[in-house]
């Protein structure tokens, strides 16, 4: 196997061709015993006579300065000039026995000459271990090259380049494990194999060049092209080994935790996780001739990598957890960042909460909650003028969102048991930033805002996911005490931050980038969640909600989509998945008040009082009437479009290079294909983009058919109840907020609109949708009929 593996360097006109075998023995040769030049003059000649006498001419600046003792050879290393030093030790002996009168004796002369030599042929050693050390260096830095620039630029022209890249990452691994491995050398080492872990995660999801012909099917994105999970687990036991080394030092282990993380990112997936499993089911139907491409085989195998993994590290898990956790404390801001980025990658591969209760136990969660509540304005003006401390707050937040929506309920628990909301809601570091603004920090701090940062991403943003993540319990909670008891922690959390809720919740929809679209949306949960529960409305967040709902639901959601985004494909089609998003925490809202405060809506607004301000109006029926038909629109055409995406993606060998380069063109991103890419190449860059693109729409549609069963739920629910009985011309309100009745006249209206969308419902292909859609049938169904009825009256 290793003669077959070929690295290929260009020199001059004719190929150099190094084998695989012998970068591997290059690196042994490398890899001998480093010698040490840390000794002292003191520790050689700690029981001789005038033996500090060297260590005085060695430490002493005049001595070793310019046209001193030492000197620097062509590489930079410093060494020690022994006619100068020999000079410097019969001066310093003639010194010390001048003020003695005299050396005494011959006896006393021949001990300092023998002193002196002894001395210089320390010297000697000295200057001879540390030109082998750094020669042995400049080897090992010379050899990494060879490896990282062949590994970035010529393994692609190669076959079995997994084989290739796992063979140089565990000749890494295993010689910066080693006892004879220098600090200076694993630090050399681990770049290789950050860089050899980089070009593997990089492979699994690349092109499969090896096959013969043009055509592609679907097999070729599950075809396992992952290593073995014996190799897998190899690697991190040699890693762990290597971070668990006597000698180290913080910038090999931040080296050293980046190539764990790259580890965990690789194992994560076996399949490219932008397309989705139930794309590809559809598609393997006519395909999968042999259960050895079966997807559960697929998840049973990586489900057994995972279990593995897990075992590996709860072996070592105290020493790793003494040492990641005195990084993330003690260590420096980028150290404690990277640090606190290990432990949240623990938590993603933990079984049995076993990693959770030791962060508990050793109190690290609870040092995390108070260093964020510990932010005061000075630290703010601190967080100005150091990105990484910002990233340090960051890093900390995002592990206790990810605590949450790893154990769900249960980490949701015990970050509400530590009060992890009042610690959130006195956070200083949020009411200091809106808008990328400071609200209540000093002018001076504004001028050392870092221009490439955006600290209200960094912190804004993760603290409203917190925040959203632990409104989850008031789903689970089954008694009204411990309900309450969370509502009004949100409450708090809510107000103390209300300066941010209002400014995000005022921000314009319809410019709205995907970063002010999440923090929108993680608002609007929030709220949705509590402030119903809420008596009063002294900021004003309940009319901001209905304004919202105004605004939104009226408009054409396609062209404000469309508007959000820079001209690109992918980002249009996230935009509209976060709008619709956005509609439904609103919708969410609405069902709320209608079934659980009895607030009923009216029809529309010629009933409402044209006195109170624009911002005061409540949505109405009419309203939700133009969201359903948004919705619907938006139905039709996702479904369409996914279904069109499929056939397309079942007949790419059947396309002309032309057809499949529009393809790539309109779906994907530029630098993905080359001019002199194969029509195979092709069209299995355009099958992978069209995949990833159906699972945007299957998860659209999914979105879609929830929003509009809410919407659909709150108006059957009004003309269920008797909200709306025509009585002498009007309908009659249980519970409204206008002060006028709504007229026969609006609910004709408003039936004459729904009624065309109900029946486009009704008209949605199951096989296109790809979703059972009988209960959903059921509720337009319900809602038709009502409508017909009532307009018959």
């Amino acid at each position: 196997m290793k003669n077959a593996l070929l690295l290929q360097v260009k020199e001059g006109k004719g190929p150099n061709i190094l084998r695989l075998e012998q970068v591997l023995e290059l690196l042994e040769v490398v890899q001998f015993r480093s010698p040490d030049t840390t000794i002292k003059p003191s520790q050689v000649l700690s029981e001789m006579k005038n033996g500090f006498l060297a260590e005085d001419i060695l430490g002493n600046p005049s001595t070793s300065g310019k046209d001193g003792i030492y000197y620097y050879t062509e590489r930079g290393d410093r060494l020690i000039d022994l006619a100068s030093f020999r000079d410097k030790l019969w001066q310093k002996c003639n010194l010390v026995n001048s003020q003695l009168s005299s050396f005494g004796s011959e006896v006393e002369l021949n001990e300092v000459r023998d002193t002196i030599q002894q001395l210089l042929r320390w010297g000697w050693k000295y200057n001879r271990n540390l030109e082998e050390q750094a020669a042995q260096l400049h080897m090992l830095t010379g050899w990494s090259q060879i490896v990282e620039v062949s590994a970035s630029r010529r393994i692609s022209s190669l076959e079995n380049r997994s084989e290739i890249l796992f063979q140089l990452l565990d000749a890494s691994l295993n010689a910066s494990g080693s006892p004879d491995c220098s600090l200076k050398m694993a630090l050399i080492l681990t770049q290789v194999a950050l860089t050899c872990m980089a070009k593997l995660r990089e492979e699994r999801y690349l092109f499969p060049g090896a096959l013969n012909s043009d055509t592609v099917t679907c097999l070729d994105i599950i075809m396992p092209k992952q290593l073995s999970n014996g190799a897998c687990h190899s690697m991190l036991f040699k890693l762990i080994l290597a971070i668990l080394r006597h000698e180290s030092s913080e910038a090999l282990r931040r080296r050293q935790y980046a190539l764990l993380l790259s580890y965990f990112q690789y194992c994560q997936h076996m399949l490219d996780p932008d397309v989705p499993t139930t794309v590809l089911q559809l598609l393997l139907i006519d395909e999968q001739d042999s259960e050895d491409f079966d997807l559960q085989k697929i998840d049973k195998d990586q489900a057994e990598l995972a279990r593995a993994n897990f075992a590996i590290l709860r072996k070592e898990a105290q020493a790793i957890l003494d040492l990641v956790i005195k990084d993330a404390t003690q260590g420096s801001e980028s150290g404690k960042t990277m640090s606190i980025y290990v432990l949240d990658a623990l938590i993603c591969v933990d079984h049995d909460k076993f990693f959770l209760s030791q962060l508990q136990s050793r109190g690290f969660l609870r040092s995390c909650l108070v260093n964020i509540s510990n932010v005061s304005h000075q630290d703010g003006g601190h967080l100005l003028d150091s990105s990484q401390w910002a990233c340090t707050l960051e890093a900390e937040l995002g592990l206790l969102v990810r605590i949450s929506h790893k154990y769900g309920k249960s980490g949701a628990q015990v970050l509400f048991s530590m009060g992890a909301l009042e610690h959130i809601a006195s956070c200083k570091a949020v009411t200091m930033q809106v808008k990328g603004s400071l609200l209540h920090a000093d002018t001076k701090f504004r001028r050392h805002i870092s221009a490439g940062v955006d600290k209200q991403r960094m912190i804004i943003t993760p603290i409203l996911r917190l925040g959203f993540s632990l409104t989850s319990l008031l789903d689970t909670s089954e008694f009204f005490e411990v309900k309450h008891k969370i509502v009004r922690e949100v409450i708090d959390f809510v107000r103390e931050h209300q300066l941010v809720f209002d400014q995000i919740l005022r921000g314009d929809v319809c410019n709205a980038d995907e970063f002010a679209m999440e923090q929108i949306n993680l608002v609007v949960g929030i709220l949705s969640k509590v402030w119903p529960y809420e008596e009063s409305d002294e900021y004003g967040f309940v009319q901001g909600l209905f304004g919202m709902m105004r605004s939104l639901f009226s408009r054409d959601l396609e062209t404000l989509c469309l508007a959000q985004s820079v001209p690109s494909e992918e980002k249009p089609r996230k935009s509209e998945v976060n709008t619709f998003w956005l509609c439904f925490s609103l919708s969410s809202y609405l069902y709320f008040l209608t079934t659980k405060k009895s607030v009923r809506l009216q029809v529309s607004e010629s009933a409402t009082n044209y006195r109170a301000h624009a911002g005061q109006k409540q949505p109405t029926l009419t309203l939700l009437g133009f969201l359903i038909h948004s919705v619907t629109t938006a139905l039709d055409r996702a479904a369409e479009e996914k279904s069109l995406l499929l056939n397309k993606i079942q007949d790419i060998n059947e396309l002309s290079r032309q057809e499949v380069d529009e393809i790539i063109s309109m779906y994907a991103p530029r630098d993905r294909v080359s001019t002199s890419d194969s029509i195979q190449k092709r069209r299995y860059i355009g099958m992978v983009e069209m995949c990833r693109l159906a699972g945007n729409r299957d998860r659209l549609i999914t979105l879609l058919v929830m929003l509009a069963e809410n919407v659909l739920n709150i108006i059957l629910i009004h003309l269920q109840d008797g909200s709306h009985t025509v009585d002498s011309g009007q309908v009659m309100m249980k519970i409204t907020y206008g002060s006028k009745p709504d007229s026969g006249e609006d609910l004709n209206l408003l039936g004459e609109k729904l009624i065309p969308n109900l029946e486009r419902l009704e008209l949605l292909s199951e096989d296109k949708v790809g979703h059972s859609l009988k209960v959903f049938r059921r509720l337009v169904s319900s809602l038709k009929e009502i409508l017909i009825q009532k307009l018959t009256l």
